[in-house]
């Protein structure tokens, strides 16, 4: 994978060099491509796993965070097109599948759209966006994402961990609450997979069938325990189901 960048936007979790299919994955707001680092060891021969780093976080901790989303979607698209052609399928989980899915637009209009978008845990882009939490103070801002589950297990009491999310998590959830899908946009004619996570305090469940609106192919809708953050849960199950699919 000599055309992945070292500290661009793309980074690859397995080393397969002539891929038949490559997995890129998309992580949620806070987080960095070390959140898919557990779905590697579940690859089948022949699959690569890709995942998104966004800036501000990981290897990229002391570039400016981007508060954009069909920008950030720009950036990690225009890496994917320089990479050797192969089909790939785009998996984004809660911010991430806002990211995917622009991406897979503009894949789309490049000529390269992708074999299937998967969405995890979050509305469709047209039921997205609004919202001011991003505006409001640190204190604030932090107790209402634990409250509605928004923190990872583990992470909320741990007051070093919450200084260095703070900033992520902050031009993240603006990149959420501002996003605004293209009305004019093109559906997309590959099929759609929507992953849930019972009992996600963040989703509600018969909104996410809206993501069929954005693909004129087949779309399905599962539901996993595991609430919010469910790609932890059977990470192999998840990604046998993404790659038979």
């Amino acid at each position: 994978m000599s055309r992945i960048r070292e500290r661009g936007w793309v980074r690859s979790l397995t080393a397969v060099e002539h891929p038949d299919l490559r997995v890129v994955c998309f992580p949620h707001s806070g987080g960095s491509a070390t959140a898919f680092g557990a779905w590697a060891t579940a690859m089948p021969p022949g699959v690569e796993l890709l995942a998104v780093q966004y800036p501000g976080r990981g290897d990229r901790f002391g570039e400016p965070c981007m508060d954009d989303l069909p920008a950030m979607a720009g950036q990690a698209a225009a890496e994917l097109l320089r990479l050797p052609p192969a089909d790939c399928v785009l998996f984004g989980h809660s911010l991430g599948a806002l990211v995917a899915y622009e991406t897979a637009l503009v894949l789309r209009d490049a000529g390269k759209e992708p074999r299937r978008l998967c969405a995890s845990a979050t509305s469709a882009p047209g039921l997205c966006g609004g919202g001011r939490l991003h505006l409001a103070p640190d204190d604030e801002f932090w107790a209402t994402l634990c409250e509605l589950g928004g923190i990872e297990p583990g992470i909320a009491e741990h007051a070093e961990l919450r200084e260095l999310l703070l900033p992520t998590l902050r031009s993240d959830l603006t990149a959420h609450e501002n996003y605004r899908p293209d009305p004019g946009a093109r559906p997309l004619s590959c099929p759609v997979s929507c992953y849930h996570g019972e009992g996600d305090p963040l989703v509600d469940e018969p909104r996410l069938k809206a993501w069929a609106g954005v693909t004129s192919g087949d779309f399905t809708l599962r539901v996993r325990p595991g609430g919010h953050f469910h790609v932890t849960t059977d990470a192999a199950e998840l990604v046998a189901d993404v790659v038979r699919r």
